[in-house]
């Protein structure tokens, strides 16, 4: 018996260090990938930065694979009686916990270790003896070297010399094309900012993030300004004119421009942090109405971000009492959609049998929803949450919503006692359906509206997206006021559609038949028939067309594929308004905008 105790202990061990070493290789791969965006974005490298992103998406999964590999190979924790993988598991977690003592990411790494135990082991050991549904590590304070922010003291040397500083310690190698310039703009809107009269407080410093982050072809500087007891945000966006030289684009100091441009529906960034932890701390600062894990998410730790949502999920459901209901809006005919009214969050299911008027099926309904994963969602597709035998209580399923699950998605649903298990849903932000918000919106709200649906549709386009279904049921209302899609089972790559005008019927043709006397092929479009389909009602079709005509032009259409094919190294959309740019390279009000602000520091 001793000799059996000793061996499992020993096992414990070898398993625990088998874990620590697979999270701490994927995490040297997620720091390298950082490092190679800078190196990227300073060689003018686009297409190379688009590679990363995409491929960083599936390192996580495949370390997760090599490891499940390793532990299975080496230790066959399946063969155990349940009570001996009991002790050996829970001894496995004791020794793991032990080993994140002095990490510096142990809140990534108690998810790798649960991603890792639910491939070995059967759902029934998925609580708290073994795996971590709570953290077992503390992640306040945790000492980075270098530190994860630098601080610096415009009461010694003055404003404009702190942010100095603060580009040159960014560490950028290329030269600035007009760097006094750059500093003098970005002085002048911090003083616009600051309240008049700005009295200097003892602890009065500008703290900036160690790191600058990277997302398609701007950099991104972010940072805070302290005051007694006031912070001011701000970010800095950095990019490359026509000869290659770096300008300061932009300086987001609004709290809704930093909110967006770290909405989790654009593409994630690159970032090289040694703790994550502190980058989301200080982040929260700057944009407090993300949630922890929408942060982790948009540094590119998404599963860990999923694993801090899930646990807000649970939380939620042991502090509320409202029951899962059918999603408003029309039921989808590839997805069955359902939401907790308390809960912004909607939970999709693919149907078992989609309507044939689809023409799709299960596995590239999922290969769609892994494309937008993958793609720069621009600010206007949803960011999607992807999961795997999800626990809900079934006293929490209004029964009605309960019977349509079992009729729709059969396959998909393990009634399990007191819990209904979803095999695969996707997990969204609830947005206000758009169909539904233009039928109560006053006549300006409606034209604002249709505005930015068309511009939402424009920008999905200028980053090679086509939305394919343009209903207006398929996107929805943020909070701030943005359309944003999210139905992607017809997605296609801008570039993959042919876009074509209606020919003239022939001579002799009856139009009244309601027969088509042209060839139509699986990826053509006519954008004319937009107006016939979607703005029916007059008034919508009227601010539609107001701003937006050319969508029903064929030609429009051609002309932004020839301009995406001709930039196919990284199209980019940016992240933040044209209103707040200092420098548009050969755009006259924005040189004027430079002027004025150059007059304002001198």
């Amino acid at each position: 018996m001793r000799a059996a105790s000793t061996d499992r202990s020993h096992d414990a061990a070898a398993i625990a260090a088998a874990l620590v070493d697979g999270f701490d290789h994927h995490y040297a791969l997620f720091r390298e990938c950082a490092r190679a965006a800078r190196r990227h974005f300073e060689d003018g490298n686009w297409l190379a930065i688009g590679h990363l992103v995409r491929d960083r998406i599936d390192f996580y999964d495949r370390r997760v694979a090599e490891t499940v590999a390793r532990i299975e190979r080496g230790f066959a924790p399946a063969a155990l009686a349940p009570d001996a993988l009991d002790a050996l598991w829970s001894a496995v977690k004791r020794d793991y916990i032990a080993r994140l003592v002095d990490h510096k990411q142990p809140e990534c790494a108690e998810t790798f270790f649960n991603t890792v135990t639910c491939k070995i082991l059967h759902r029934r050991y998925f609580n708290n003896r073994f795996i971590f549904v709570r953290p077992a590590i503390a992640t306040a304070h945790i000492e980075s070297e270098p530190p994860s922010y630098r601080s610096y003291y415009p009461m010694q040397h003055g404003l404009r010399r702190a942010i100095v500083d603060i580009v040159l310690d960014a560490g950028f190698t290329r030269r600035f094309a007009d760097f006094r310039g750059d500093v003098a703009h970005v002085v002048a809107r911090l003083r616009r900012l600051l309240p008049r009269p700005f009295r200097l407080e003892a602890n009065h410093q500008v703290q900036v993030l160690a790191t600058p982050f990277f997302r398609n072809r701007t950099a991104y500087v972010a940072g805070r300004i302290v005051n007694g007891s006031l912070h001011h945000p701000f970010v800095v966006a950095i990019r490359h004119d026509p000869a290659g030289r770096l300008y300061v684009d932009a300086l987001l100091v609004e709290p809704q421009e930093i909110a967006l441009l770290f909405s989790a529906n654009r593409a994630y960034f690159l970032v090289d942090m040694d703790v994550p932890s502190a980058y989301v701390e200080f982040l929260h600062d700057l944009c407090p109405e993300r949630t922890t894990s929408e942060l982790y998410t948009m540094l590119g730790l998404q599963k860990h971000g999923k694993a801090l949502f899930y646990r807000d999920l649970l939380h939620h459901l042991r502090h509320s009492t409202d029951s899962f209901v059918a999603a408003p809006g029309i039921p989808g005919l590839v997805m069955m959609v359902f939401t907790l009214p308390s809960f912004p969050w909607v939970f999709k299911v693919i149907r078992d049998d989609i309507a044939p008027s689809k023409d799709t099926d299960r596995a590239r309904v999922r290969d769609k929803y892994a494309l937008v994963k993958r793609h720069d969602r621009a600010g206007r597709m949803a960011d999607i949450l992807e999961y795997s035998n999800v626990a809900f209580p079934r006293a929490r399923f209004a029964p009605e919503l309960l019977a349509e699950l079992a009729r729709s998605v059969p396959s998909m649903l393990d009634v399990d006692g007191e819990h209904v298990v979803v095999r695969h849903l996707y997990i969204e932000r609830r947005l206000a359906p758009f169909n539904l918000w233009l039928a109560t919106a006053s006549a300006d709200e409606r034209a604002r509206g249709l505005r930015e649906y068309g511009d939402a549709i424009r920008e999905l386009a200028a980053v090679d997206i086509f939305c394919g279904d343009l209903l207006f049921k398929n996107f929805g209302v943020t909070r701030y006021g943005r359309v944003v899609f999210y139905d992607y089972d017809e997605i296609e790559y801008l570039t993959d559609c042919r876009f074509r005008r209606i020919p003239p019927p022939p001579d002799g043709h009856d139009e009244m038949s309601g027969e088509i006397w042209y060839d139509v092929g699986p990826r053509d479009v006519f954008p004319e028939e937009f107006v016939t389909f979607l703005l029916t009602d007059g008034a919508i079709r009227d601010d539609f067309l107001r701003y937006h005509r050319d969508l029903v032009d064929a030609s429009w259409w051609q002309r932004m594929q020839a301009a995406v094919r001709a930039d196919a190294a990284l199209p980019e959309v940016l992240s933040y308004p044209d209103t707040v740019r200092f420098a548009h390279p050969g755009d006259a009000a924005a040189q004027e905008r430079r002027q004025e602000d150059q007059s304002a520091w001198s």
